[in-house]
């Protein structure tokens, strides 16, 4: 395998004091609007009709702000190994954990919004060592998207999915990987797309848990399971939808409240961890308040709530319609997604389909809410690619 290049450096993450007691203080002051007019009884999803409920608000800001340790993610964070490297003026922020295997498949991990790189921190070390001798492990990569993070903001447009997975290629080339696998979900799923559709002499093949069918597809043919499928994630985009609008089209609007107020960031958040989970009414029941607080603090002491949401400006709507992927491709479409695609659509963009699940449960964030499937479902997936890439 080449050596790696000099043009990227270690990194480690050390939030100042005054940083953290200024988001303490800000907790304490926060003005907090009256409760929602949506009074019904927990546990029960309608109680989220109009948003986050204020109840539920302030026990969360109560505990960020008395019992909550970003100390502890941040060793978490350096234990793993944390690096930068600039690309195209740009630094790139990514973990990056070598496997002691000599048999190790390089592979890149790409997450999406409002999700970060705390979606994989607790899956990386299972991944590249796996207990099980006889499981694939992989060197894993997982870069910070441009405006996350310790990632750099960029100060212009263009950074949209093409650009970025172009310097995923570049960045894991650096690394001593000219040819790797791919996951992604969410806007991590579609520069995945673009990777093996754009890039296929550096991509052994692709796992992920967002399809994008080419438009104008009919629902001749399809079950009545997918027909619901297809109904539901058109539901969502009509009436569920409107914070992609918001961020598509303003998101410097929306952004100073994101960075000035923990709050705001944190309602905005929350949000969607609560209705895009596999739960009925609490977001916590699969995954840990620490690990949505790592995620927000994350956001809120990089200041990145308005950089991030351009990633909306940049790519909303844009996936190339003639784009297709020829490569081994392994997807998985967990029940309660916020978009699931029926095989046949997806089919006439993944022209390779080697695997194809349908997990019983698990949601947007299965990494985070279903740790142990998650792991196993994407060994079993690039098991798949790897073996018909041979």
């Amino acid at each position: 395998m080449p050596r790696p290049t000099s043009d990227v450096q270690t990194f480690r993450t050390r939030a100042d004091d005054a940083d953290l007691d200024d988001l303490r203080a800000r907790l304490a002051a926060a003005r907090l609007p009256e409760a929602e007019t949506v009074h019904r009884a927990a546990p029960g999803p309608r109680r989220w009709d109009q948003g986050v409920p204020l109840a539920d608000l302030v026990d969360v800001v109560d505990y960020w702000r008395t019992g909550y340790d970003w100390r502890s993610f941040e060793e978490r964070l350096n234990r793993v190994g944390q690096f930068r490297t600039a690309i195209d003026d740009l630094r790139i922020h990514f973990l990056h954990r070598r496997s002691a295997r000599a048999d190790a498949t390089p592979l890149i991990l790409t997450h999406g919004w409002p999700g970060s790189i705390v979606e994989f921190i607790d899956v990386v070390d299972e991944l590249a060592d796996p207990k099980d001798p006889d499981a694939p492990a992989f060197h894993v990569v997982a870069p910070s998207l441009p405006g996350f993070g310790y990632s750099d903001k960029p100060a212009t447009t263009g950074w949209g999915t093409e650009k970025i997975a172009a310097a995923w290629v570049e960045l894991m080339g650096r690394l001593g990987y000219s040819r790797f696998a791919a996951h992604g979900g969410d806007w991590g799923g579609n520069i995945t797309t673009v990777l093996g559709g754009r890039f296929p002499a550096h991509v052994l093949g692709i796992h992920s848990t967002f399809a994008q069918a080419p438009p104008g597809l009919t629902t001749d043919g399809l079950t009545s399971v997918e027909r619901r499928w297809t109904e539901e994630t058109r539901h969502f985009w009509l009436h569920r939808a409107a914070y992609a609008k918001q961020q598509a089209t303003r998101p410097q609007t929306i952004g100073y409240a994101l960075v000035d107020s923990p709050v705001g960031l944190l309602a905005w958040i929350l949000d969607k961890f609560a209705e895009w989970t596999d739960t009925e009414d609490n977001p916590f029941a699969s995954i840990s308040m620490d690990s949505v607080l790592d995620n927000v603090t994350l956001y809120w002491l990089t200041r990145t709530g308005a950089s991030a949401a351009r990633i909306y400006y940049e790519s909303h709507n844009s996936l190339d319609p003639e784009l297709r992927v020829d490569l081994p491709s392994a997807i998985t479409m967990y029940p309660r997604d916020i978009e699931k695609c029926p095989r046949p659509w997806a089919q006439e963009r993944y022209r390779n389909i080697v695997r194809w699940e349908e997990p019983e449960s698990g949601g947007h964030f299965p990494s985070l809410e279903v740790p142990e499937y998650f792991v196993k479902d994407l060994r079993a997936g690039l098991a798949a690619v790897l073996a018909a890439d041979r």
